[in-house]
């Protein structure tokens, strides 16, 4: 495989070769036409100089022949000039008697409704002019070869042909060099790119030219980066908060056991020590799970089958499942104009990771609210399913509203007023990126609004 620079160079050099070679053609074409009408005229001017001393002057054929050859010193290669009768069908006169057979060939060629004839063969070329007065018409014939012309249109030839590999040669090593200096910043780039690791990567490629293709590279380059870093640092805060909320439980169960295990103690010591691990462990298992919801909300669409699901029903299982884990949820569910077409309630997804983006949601709202209630009303709206889901709890900060959905984000009011781990919410954002649908969120005093709206199947 070539490099882009050879590429370029051959690219260049054939491109050039071939406008050089159709520019030298046409040279050479027009050339050609101009030396034979050059020529052609210089033949017609002897056939009426002859015609002029043949006729007019009306002298002997010595005379006329003696004059002829007076009246051009440089005489023609092979010229020949006759003079052919139309009415007695001779040859009347001829400068050079020995090509008479030659212009007689031409002779069934002529036609009486042209004044002048211009014919070629081989390297001879031929001018053939009408005569008309009184009862006769005659033809003056001239011929002869071009020799100066021939011989310039070969010295053309080589001129145009050196002068062509010459260009080539010249196009070659130019192309080389402008294909070099043009390729110069991508050697400079792929330098930059190589210098950049994990440890580094808030570096980003610099180029002076932002408005050219290469600097338009650059750009969508540094966009990749800053996708790379987002990643990379959001991998860094999963990992901490993982570790962080995994040693916590962990570590209380740890020193339990040990506090248990150092002497003997009552029944009902061992029974509170049991229930306080219980709790932790329960802690311990809702993270683990979370993590799990985080992770599958995280795969491709294309690898999560969608299947038509019927939203009502999913969202009474989610309320059904959701008050069996928890005694204390109060969960109320309205459906105000319920639509009478059962397929407006249908949407396509992932049933699953639907029922987890509910079951959060949900959560999420009986969690913050005092009561521990959350308000969900469900409607179809046109070609989309709007579930809203809300609660009468203290208003979410204006300065976290734009960070709620990011994993392990807790607000410093949220962090104080509820234990939890920052990831329910994420999972909703994920879910609902992946069913293509929109998730948005208002809080005030009177309470907070999750409004999630998807498209009907």
């Amino acid at each position: 495989m070539m490099n882009i620079r050879t590429r370029l160079t051959y690219q260049f050099a054939i491109l050039v070769t071939l406008i050089l070679l159709v520019f030298s053609l046409g040279v050479y074409f027009f050339s050609k036409l101009y030396l034979e009408k050059r020529f052609y005229k210089r033949l017609q001017d002897r056939a009426i100089t002859t015609t002029t001393l043949l006729f007019d002057l009306q002298q002997t054929d010595t005379t006329v022949l003696r004059l002829i050859e007076t009246a051009e010193r440089r005489l023609l290669l092979n010229e020949s000039i006759s003079v052919y009768n139309e009415r007695t069908h001779e040859i009347l006169f001829a400068t050079n008697p020995a090509n008479t057979k030659f212009h007689e060939q031409f002779i069934p060629r002529l036609d009486s409704t042209l004044q002048t004839l211009y014919l070629n063969q081989g390297d001879h070329q031929l001018v053939a002019i009408r005569l008309t007065g009184g009862n006769s018409s005659n033809w003056v014939i001239a011929s002869g070869i071009d020799e100066v012309g021939q011989e310039a249109l070969i010295d053309l030839k080589k001129i145009l042909s050196i002068m062509i590999l010459a260009a080539i040669l010249l196009l070659g090593i130019s192309g080389w060099f402008f294909a070099d200096r043009a390729l110069a910043p991508m050697s400079g780039i792929i330098r930059q790119v190589n210098a950049i690791f994990p440890s580094n990567v808030e570096r980003r490629v610099l180029h002076p030219n932002r408005s050219d293709e290469i600097g338009l590279l650059v750009t969508t380059f540094n966009q990749l980066l800053d996708r790379i870093e987002q990643a990379l640092n959001t991998q860094k805060m999963f990992i901490a908060n993982v570790s962080h909320e995994l040693k916590n439980p962990l570590t209380k169960i740890n020193s339990q056991i040990d506090v248990a295990l150092i002497q003997q103690r009552e029944p009902e010591a061992y029974e509170r020590t049991l229930q306080s691990l219980q709790e932790d462990t329960r802690s311990l298992v809702q993270l683990t799970n979370a993590l799990l919801d985080l992770a599958n909300s995280s795969i491709r669409t294309d690898t999560m089958p969608f299947v038509p699901v019927r939203m009502d029903e999913l969202l009474w299982e989610a309320k059904t499942q959701l008050q069996a884990w928890h005694n204390d949820y109060t969960i109320q569910l309205t459906f105000p104009d319920f639509p009478d077409d059962e397929e407006a309630l249908i949407t396509s997804g992932n049933r699953a990771a639907l029922q987890v983006l509910l079951m959060n949601l949900m959560d999420n709202a009986c969690k913050f609210s005092p009561d521990h209630t959350a308000n969900v009303a469900f409607r179809a709206v046109a070609r989309t399913i709007q579930i809203a889901v809300s609660n009468e709890g203290p208003p979410i900060a204006k300065a976290d509203l734009a960070h709620i959905f990011q994993p392990f984000f807790r607000g410093n009011a949220t962090a104080r007023s509820s234990r939890g781990h920052g990831v329910g919410l994420a999972v909703v954002a994920q879910v609902t990126q992946l069913h293509k649908g929109t998730i948005t969120v208002q809080s005030d005093h009177k309470g907070t609004i999750f409004t999630l709206t998807l498209f009907r199947a």
